[in-house]
């Protein structure tokens, strides 16, 4: 079986700098599931959450209500839980205490049946890395063009 991608976080990639990335499973219910495969999903402010258990948790990841769920449906924006080893969540405590990081999702997708979220370590951006990135795009753009147009 292959990956399919369910969703990307194109604002994530934009606003910040990706310092490390990992893959994690996420606790899900049965609508949510069904919901997911259909694409019905917004990562746009999402992120995790460390709590004191060493428990993480993705906070405001929008999942469409699925519309043939009617009793048994979901809360949109409840927080799910991440699985990961417990030596993970140590590593990553650590690190978004000590410099200052933040950990949100990259991509939600399908591997072998079960959905994984990419999680990014990620520093947030500055202005001019912005500025940077979006010329860095229309110089890719542009060239793609000419070699298009030759």
């Amino acid at each position: 079986m292959t990956t399919t991608t369910i969703a990307k976080n194109r604002r994530a990639r934009f606003e910040y700098e990706i310092l490390q990335k990992l893959e994690a499973g996420i606790a899900l219910t049965g609508t949510e599931v069904k919901s997911l495969r259909a694409g019905h999903v917004n990562m746009g402010d999402s992120h995790c959450r460390i709590n004191s258990q060493l428990e993480v948790h993705l906070v405001n990841l929008h999942i469409s209500p699925y519309e043939f769920g009617n009793r048994v449906n979901h809360d949109p924006l409840r927080d799910r839980k991440l699985l990961l080893h417990k030596y993970e969540i140590r590593r990553l405590y650590g690190q978004i205490r000590e410099k200052g990081l933040t950990l949100v999702p990259l991509t939600l997708y399908l591997n072998k049946g079960k959905i994984k979220v990419e999680l990014g370590l990620v520093r947030g951006k500055k202005l001019h890395d912005k500025r940077e990135s979006i010329k860095e795009k229309h110089a890719k753009r542009d060239m793609e063009r000419s070699l298009k147009d030759a």
